[in-house]
């Protein structure tokens, strides 16, 4: 029977979470209290930086996505921007104004795949990073279905995906966002959610069960 397989560590008990990658977290002794404004463009900083530093709840944080603005309400933070487009490099732009005269801290993961760093040091914001975790591809033993439906949660799910298995024209693939799309290998088509929410790509998923 054609299964629902989510890559990402959120579980969730509507589908099957197939375990390709891990999140490692970073860290770092930084004094946040210098900054003016963070940057948050993944739950897993939100997580990673509150592991350890505590300063970041007195500092407003500008955020990606709604999903991530609830986590860091939940956490205590301060949200001063949830973005709307929900994607990079359109929330780069969306910052522009709003960071003008601020000094501002950027917690990513090791690797990313936006312009957002190159889009704001280009139009003058005052700008650190902060690498806070990372994520690295672990060995799966699941077998996988005909006609199942796989949603790639971030370039790294298709990454560590594609180091072992093959592709089989039965299945279907629903992306979280236009970035993460971009790295499936040639051929594949998929359905990017309108959301870059996780919820709504399984809601998405379902639609094609029926």
């Amino acid at each position: 029977m054609a299964k629902i397989y989510l890559l990402s560590n959120q579980i969730n008990s509507e589908v099957v979470n197939l375990e390709v990658f891990k999140i490692e977290y970073i860290k770092s002794k930084i004094d946040l209290l210098k900054y003016d404004a963070l940057i948050f463009t993944s739950k897993n900083a939100v997580y990673s930086l509150d592991s350890f530093n505590k300063d970041w709840k007195k500092i407003p944080s500008f955020v990606i996505a709604p999903k991530t603005a609830q986590i860091i309400e939940k956490l205590g933070g301060q949200i001063a921007f949830t973005g709307i487009t929900s994607h990079g490099n359109e929330f780069a732009i969306e910052l522009i104004e709003l960071l003008k005269n601020k000094k501002v801290l950027y917690i990513k993961a090791f690797k990313t795949v936006s312009n957002l760093v190159e889009i704001l040091k280009n139009n003058n914001i005052l700008l650190d990073e902060l690498i806070a975790y990372k994520t690295t591809c672990k060995k799966s033993d699941v077998i996988l279905e005909d006609n199942s439906i796989f949603i790639f949660t971030s370039p790294s799910s298709v990454e560590c995906f594609f180091k072992q298995y093959s592709w089989n024209n039965s299945y279907k693939a629903i992306v979280i966002g236009k970035t993460t799309a971009l790295y499936l290998p040639k051929g594949i088509d998929c359905t990017v959610s309108s959301e870059t929410s996780i919820d709504e790509c399984i809601n998405l998923a379902k639609q094609f069960l029926i």
